[in-house]
């Protein structure tokens, strides 16, 4: 494939005039113009960072296996304003994700964002590898690693098209620092963090930039064994530096990394987890200070 112009003025600021105005109203729609793909956008932080994107400018597509979870994200999208494109997808399949890109392009006209945020943690089934089978083994990699391949493989022809685009892998702070008895997340997760650094040299000579995130303990459904203990959830909010973290400051993080001014990222693995995999302290000196 060959590389295309690098992106000119026109393109980076083609929204100029839209975002002066938009700021006047207390908005910046950074994405005016622009259109993204959201996997796992039936609720938490896919649906959080759908909603972002949309409120930023972007018209956006969602995939879930949820059908009325993505329609409820597709209604908020619409009522921010932007296109929506409900789909019902698997990421996990190949055929899934070809159908989801093609039909982005078909039906919102272009593709110039992609979130990979769809993944699974199976809590009771993953664990010590001895202790996995091979089936469980197979449908983590399968839908958090394997997915994360196959909406690139069919997306970055397409945004070369256009003259670039940002992807956004969503890896974990387990791609750093392992929870331990969650061998088949962390692998999957440690495994798109290394397909991140490696698409980038690929992508950036068709003006493709692909970064990855690693949230800590964020309140979504995933996570939900932990929002539901008070016990669980003081101990993991002591891990983090400064506390546990909401789904929409991660879409924050999302919107800036789809936006031109993270232009000098490529290739990173941003640890937006609080601290988490910063420090390590026994439960002794972790202790709320006395007051």
């Amino acid at each position: 494939m060959s590389r295309p112009a690098p992106a000119g003025p026109e393109r980076r600021y083609r929204c100029a005039g839209a975002r002066e105005a938009d700021a006047e109203k207390g908005e910046v729609r950074v994405l005016e113009g622009r259109t993204a793909l959201v996997t796992g956008a039936a609720a938490g932080i896919g649906r959080a960072s759908a909603l972002a994107l949309a409120r930023a400018g972007a018209d956006v597509a969602v995939t879930d296996v949820d059908e009325a979870g993505v329609a409820e994200t597709a209604r908020g999208i619409e009522e921010a304003g932007r296109k929506a494109l409900p789909l019902v997808a698997d990421a996990g399949s190949a055929e899934d994700a070809r159908r989801s890109v093609e039909a982005t392009v078909r039906q919102l006209g272009r593709l110039d964002v992609l979130y990979n945020n769809a993944g699974v943690a199976l809590v009771g089934q993953d664990g010590f590898t001895p202790d996995v089978t091979p089936e469980v083994w197979d449908r983590v990699i399968r839908i958090n690693l394997s997915g994360v391949f196959y909406l690139c493989h069919y997306a970055i022809p397409q945004m070369a098209k256009n003259g670039g685009g940002s992807i956004i892998n969503a890896a974990s702070s387990m791609a750093s620092v392992p929870l331990g008895g969650m061998d088949a997340y962390a692998a999957s997760k440690g495994g798109v963090a290394m397909l991140t650094k490696s698409l980038c040299a690929g992508a950036g000579r068709l003006g493709v930039r692909v970064n990855a995130i690693g949230p800590g303990y964020v309140d979504t459904p995933m996570n939900s064994v932990i929002w539901q203990s008070e016990p669980l959830k003081e101990g993991f909010a002591r891990g983090h530096a400064t506390g546990l973290q909401s789904a929409e400051e991660i879409a924050e993080l999302v919107v800036f990394l789809a936006s031109d001014a993270s232009r000098s990222l490529t290739g990173a693995l941003l640890t937006c987890d609080r601290g988490w995999t910063a420090f390590k302290q026994p439960e002794l000196l972790s202790a709320p200070p006395s007051r």
